[in-house]
């Protein structure tokens, strides 16, 4: 697992359940039992994604065909096109997609539109059940990205039940109120973070 989770790509699974458009009635129910989801990816044959077949889909066309509603197939009852997200697309855009329309689980596609993942809301709330220490770490790299390497090699990152506390000498280059403000921010805007404390001197 990358220790940055930012991106989809960090946390979707790999491994995907999908049916092909000609998959029928039954063929769907059966794989949405066995492997308990409540919807899978229609792909095309060159693994691009169409639709999206899920329970409710079934139960519409259950409803409104009755009598014939088992021979129809994931290509006439999907919902289509697809709600789809990126792997390099950032967790929270995947977070309010979900939100937004409702789902609980986003196919992953690459710049063809061809299925690499899934990404479900327990993979995006993954982010927020690490570890102190990789918490800490997560909170050091972008502590690395945002100053001069030099400046940041001056503060110290603890982790306590997700709190943070920065302690060590502000950025001897930028001015010390501005910058503990701002690390304060960048902080508790890493995932996971649930408070933040900015305890750092002026440098000597």
């Amino acid at each position: 697992m990358n220790s940055t989770w930012c991106t989809v790509g960090d946390v979707m699974t790999h491994a995907v359940v999908a049916v092909g458009r000609d998959a029928d009635f039954r063929e769907i129910a059966e794989t949405l039992q066995k492997w308990q989801v409540g919807a899978v990816p229609v792909p095309t044959g060159d693994g691009r994604v169409v639709g999206v077949v899920s329970e409710a889909d079934l139960l519409t066309a259950q409803d409104r065909e009755p009598e014939t509603c088992t021979g129809m197939t994931a290509g006439v009852m999907m919902t289509a096109p697809a709600v789809t997200v990126h792997p390099d697309g950032p967790i929270a855009e995947a977070g309010r997609s979900m939100a937004r329309m409702h789902l609980k689980r986003l196919p992953v596609v690459d710049a063809e539109d061809c299925l690499v993942g899934v990404v479900s809301r327990g993979d995006l709330l993954k982010v927020h059940l690490r570890g102190d220490e990789e918490l800490a770490g997560q909170v050091r790299f972008e502590l690395v990205a945002a100053l001069h390497p030099a400046d940041a090699s001056g503060i110290d990152v603890r982790a306590d039940d997700g709190r943070i506390t920065l302690s060590g000498t502000l950025p001897g280059t930028l001015p010390g109120t501005e910058t503990a403000g701002l690390l304060e921010h960048l902080v508790r805007g890493v995932p996971g973070v649930v408070d933040a404390e900015v305890r750092l001197g002026a440098p000597a």
